[in-house]
């Protein structure tokens, strides 16, 4: 057998003919690089983004030439474009399947509004009525902790709820919620999320082992972002938390791009540092035209366990002053406590393992705010995310 190589990707590819049906893909040059790892192929399709709909049948046809290839086990193919300032929108995507009711607050559910215009063009997953982006400038700020108990918080307020653990490199749900095992795949690869303490959720942890690095380019985390979000049976939720990468990079982009965000959460430690890289967080949503719904300051203060005395390990009020400066909501302070850490490493987030504890009340109040913050812009109109 053949051995598996980007030219033999190549050559299969030569034979799926581009939009204009005269020359191949490859010949105009609209394939990106190719990646192989371990059988599987990755790589993505460049096309105009007012013709992304129509040219899905494409991207499916080079997906179905490379999975037949000697040695292909699997193919993620995704189609990019890059919208010029000015240009039409795409057209709308049908929501096929898409519930035409939302369920009452008395009944403890409340989808928000879709938004109209572009997000509503983006949005492709049906049956999700919002969709939250938890983010931070840095890395060690506690975001993955706050993603997981902001969502068991808005699960405990009545929502129902989904995760996605959109950091590829480094996907830390799986041991945040203590789930273990691989997710199931059913029909037209459509993948079965895991679930936990009623919420389901998708991570890159739950496909490979542990231990395994993740040496991937930016289009082979564009498409396994976008493989996790659309190709995932989320069913019918009120709201997705996407827990971010740190930093501002392509899986950011990828989100604000081609994603309907509702808004972004900015996750910062209290200390001058954290809240220069917070900053660039904030801006990064600012120029893609994502809201901000707010700023919490987590491990903003500790508590003695066996005095009660308050000491501000890492200052304290930094990141209220600056959601004061910028003009965006002030979420909270979550406090640095031994409780928070135990229970996230043994996989029982501190929502679910003292839900009557101070802590819990502070996350259940930053996710009262959140979700407000998402029904008040809901029904503003949507921006255009453009990308020059």
């Amino acid at each position: 057998m053949a051995e598996l190589t980007r030219d033999v990707v190549l050559e299969a590819l030569g034979r799926v003919r581009g939009p204009d049906l005269d020359r191949s893909i490859v010949e105009l040059k609209m394939v990106s690089d190719i990646f192989i790892s371990d059988g599987k192929v990755y790589f993505s399709i460049n096309v105009p983004a007012e013709r992304a709909q129509e040219l899905e049948p494409l991207r499916q046809a080079a997906e179905r030439t490379v999975k037949a290839l000697p040695g292909v086990k699997g193919a993620v193919v995704s189609l990019t474009a890059e919208r010029k300032q000015g240009s039409a929108p795409p057209p709308p995507r049908p929501q096929v399947g898409a519930p035409a009711h939302s369920h009452s607050p008395a009944q403890g559910h409340s989808h928000a509004p879709a938004p109209s215009g572009t997000q509503r063009s983006k949005a492709g997953v049906p049956g999700i009525g919002a969709i939250i982006a938890v983010a931070s400038g840095k890395g060690g700020v506690g975001k993955s902790t706050t993603a997981v108990n902001l969502a068991l918080a808005l699960k405990a307020n009545g929502l129902r709820v989904g995760i996605l653990d959109a950091d590829v490199y480094g996907p830390s749900m799986p041991r945040l919620l203590g789930i273990t095992g691989r997710p199931q795949q059913i029909e037209n690869r459509i993948i079965v999320p895991m679930e936990n303490f009623g919420i389901k959720v998708m991570s890159m942890g739950f496909l490979v082992d542990e231990g395994t690095a993740m040496i991937w380019r930016g289009p082979m985390v564009q498409s396994a972002l976008m493989q996790m979000l659309r190709e995932v049976a989320w069913g019918d939720l009120d709201v997705l938390v996407v827990d971010m990468p740190p930093g501002t990079g392509d899986a950011q982009l990828t989100m604000a791009q081609q994603v309907p965000l509702s808004g972004a959460v900015i996750v910062s430690t209290p200390q001058d540092l954290a809240l220069i890289d917070a900053r660039k967080g904030l801006n990064m949503f600012n120029k893609v035209e994502v809201p901000v719904l707010g700023i919490i300051e987590n491990m903003s203060y500790f508590i003695a366990p066996d005095t009660g005395n308050r000491y501000d390990i890492f200052g304290h009020g930094g990141a209220r002053a600056e959601a004061e400066a910028i003009g965006v909501p002030f979420l909270g302070e979550v406090p640095l406590t031994i409780s928070i850490r135990e229970h996230s490493d043994a996989g029982t987030p501190v929502v679910v393992a003292e839900p009557d504890s101070p802590q819990t009340a502070v996350y259940l109040s930053i996710a009262e705010k959140v979700w407000a913050e998402v029904k008040a812009r809901s029904g503003r109109a949507a921006p255009a995310i453009v990308f020059e």
